[in-house]
């Protein structure tokens, strides 16, 4: 069980870095999650990461489920609410500059450096997952036809989502 404090400073600390999109954090989210507070065991994570894609917002509503995990309901509202509070002081802050800081050279050239980061970390976090969820032949099935549906058809995630997790159950009972 975690304090409310300890949940919200965690939170705060990621909501600072939530650059890129979620998938940058997997990494980072596991390490504390699991590893450091043993709020969630790596199933729970896993399972926490598979859920939160069937809402709005994915990796920030896995907050919430930590919250509630490592504090209950206050920790659901104190997790979500920290998670959330350093970008979006951040929007407010940049939207009344944008006009000014698009112009800076030195600013397009930070983040078009940070795009290739960005991008070893989606695929550490996919390494991570694949490597601890890739269990059988049918979970490695199941990868390459998502995989391909989504890469070379233009059907929704939630549907991949949803369609595997059916999949899943029925092969599961059959």
């Amino acid at each position: 069980m975690g304090s409310l404090a300890t949940i919200a400073w965690t939170f705060l600390k990621i909501g600072l870095v939530f650059v890129g999109g979620g998938y940058v954090l997997i990494p980072l989210l596991h390490r504390i999650m699991v590893d450091q507070y043993h709020w969630l065991t790596m199933k729970e994570f896993l399972d926490g990461l598979a859920l939160s894609q069937l809402t709005p917002g994915p990796l920030a509503i896995l907050a919430t489920f930590v919250g509630y995990r490592a504090g209950g309901f206050a920790g659901a509202l104190v997790g979500t609410v920290a998670i959330f509070l350093p970008c979006t002081a951040l929007m407010v802050f940049l939207t009344r500059r944008y006009e000014r800081l698009r112009n800076i050279r030195l600013i397009r050239e930070v983040l078009d450096g940070v795009v290739p980061a960005v991008v070893g970390l989606v695929a550490s976090a996919g390494w991570k997952l694949g490597s601890t969820s890739l269990g059988s032949a049918r979970d490695i099935l199941l990868f390459v036809a998502g995989f391909a549906i989504l890469q070379f058809t233009k059907v929704s995630p939630l549907f991949v989502i949803l369609g595997a997790g059916a999949l899943g159950y029925f092969l599961h009972f059959s």
